[in-house]
């Protein structure tokens, strides 16, 4: 009889093969980068509806387009609070990107020493954030600092570096609502900054009317118009344009609606005027004072 041998099963690699970590990169920038466009999307908004604001005006009534939102969003990306808002949502990805080097070295190992640390610290991180958020009257207007230190906190606690022990074993659910509760309080800080910066130019611009589009409205009948700095003349009876009122600067002109303040304009006590260009009405736009030199 013949003995049949069995052939020893081939045991598995030790290591798994890494091909999906470089797709998992790509994957992972690719998020981040449509989050972050989201991000800018909504910080527009926001800073749109807080420079308008200012002037008791609603975005929503003076109507912008989403092209518009993303312009005015391109104010906002160039300022170090979001770059580094960026930073920190590309941060996990840095993390694994920074594992897999093949580069071996004093400095990079202390500099993978100092992440890791860095990244177990998690909790005191996004600790130091809630306790910001007792002081929040205390912290203006650097209020933004506490929802972004919550959410780094959140970020960090996700990444291998915290907790190499369990990161990979964790549940699917645990991951998704950190990440979700991160993206949350950065959302909420992108809103604080670009509210605040908002009202920052709105009144930055207020003080320096002068330099705005200078309009001048002459119309058929007269207008119920009344600012301090508002000039009215009134042509004649035998002037088809009789009534006319200058001392105006342009806000914004919108379907021939255009939004105007008074020189010497007031937030608390002055109006700002919605003109309509018709058939009675007729707007004409001048250059405004410009700085000399």
């Amino acid at each position: 009889m013949r003995r049949r041998t069995r052939r020893p099963a081939p045991r598995p690699s030790a290591t798994p093969p890494s091909r999906g970590a470089p797709l998992d990169l790509v994957n992972s920038a690719a998020g981040t980068a449509s989050f972050l466009g989201s991000l800018l999307l909504y910080a527009g908004y926001i800073y749109i509806n807080a420079y308008f604001g200012y002037f008791h005006l609603d975005s929503f009534a003076i109507g912008f387009s989403t092209f518009e939102l993303i312009m005015r969003s391109l104010r906002l990306a160039t300022l170090p609070t979001f770059e580094v808002m960026a930073v920190i949502l590309l941060m996990p990805g840095l993390l694994r990107l920074l594992a897999l080097l093949p580069v071996r070295g004093r400095y990079l190992r202390g500099l993978r020493q100092t992440v890791r640390a860095v990244a177990r610290a998690y909790l005191a991180v996004a600790a130091s954030g809630v306790v910001l958020m007792l002081l929040w009257r205390w912290i203006q207007p650097h209020a933004w600092v506490a929802p972004s230190l919550v959410a780094v906190g959140l970020l960090l606690g996700r990444t291998p570096a915290a907790t190499p022990a369990r990161a990979s074993s964790g549940p699917a659910w645990e991951r998704a609502g950190a990440l979700v509760m991160a993206g949350l309080f950065l959302i909420w800080a992108v809103a604080l900054v670009a509210g605040q910066l908002g009202r920052q130019d709105a009144s930055s611009d207020a003080g320096q009317l002068v330099r705005r589009v200078a309009v001048v409205v002459v119309s058929t009948d007269r207008l119920s118009m009344v600012s301090p700095g508002l000039v009215y003349e009134d042509l004649g009876p035998g002037t088809h344009y009789r009534y006319r009122y200058s001392g105006l600067r342009l806000l914004i002109e919108r379907d021939h609606r255009y939004y105007l303040v008074s020189l010497g304009w007031r937030r608390i006590t002055d109006p700002t005027f919605i003109i309509e260009d018709d058939d009675s009405v007729r707007v004409e736009l001048r250059a405004g004072t410009q700085p000399s030199g």
